[in-house]
């Protein structure tokens, strides 16, 4: 019997039933959370068109688009853990989420933590940003 392999973002079922069919296309995502894992498998798959759709318009960074490949392309990613949430659930407008990202770069284990800041715009969740605390 085959062993099924779960979801890149940490979650107990495939890849293809889970984040896959938001990186296709098939499923938005519902929540800042799901859309944070989303984002999380899409850097795991180095798919740049689907962390460019995600970003909101407003900061959508095109011009960047080819270093991120190239950066995305040369790492291995490990692990993500959610630590906390606000907001960004079915119902809400905006959201945040808190993470760590954990990766392997150059023979070195680093690790991405960041409270990121979710819209929605046109009615899709976005990722708009980094939160700065002293904005």
């Amino acid at each position: 019997m085959r062993k099924i392999k779960n979801c890149f973002c940490g979650r107990l079922k495939p890849f293809e039933e889970c984040c896959g069919l938001i990186l296709k296309g098939d499923k938005e995502a519902s929540t800042a959370e799901e859309l944070m894992r989303s984002r999380y498998s899409a850097f795991v798959k180095a798919d740049v068109d689907y962390l460019m759709k995600s970003y909101h318009s407003t900061t959508r960074p095109l011009s960047e688009k080819k270093e991120i490949k190239v950066w995305v392309d040369s790492v291995i990613w490990l692990h993500l853990q959610i630590l906390s949430t606000n907001k960004g659930g079915v119902s809400d407008i905006e959201g945040t989420v808190v993470f760590k990202a954990s990766f392997l770069e150059e023979g070195d284990v680093k690790v991405i933590s960041e409270n990121s800041i979710f819209e929605k715009e046109k009615g899709k969740w976005r990722y708009l940003k980094e939160y700065e605390p002293n904005e």
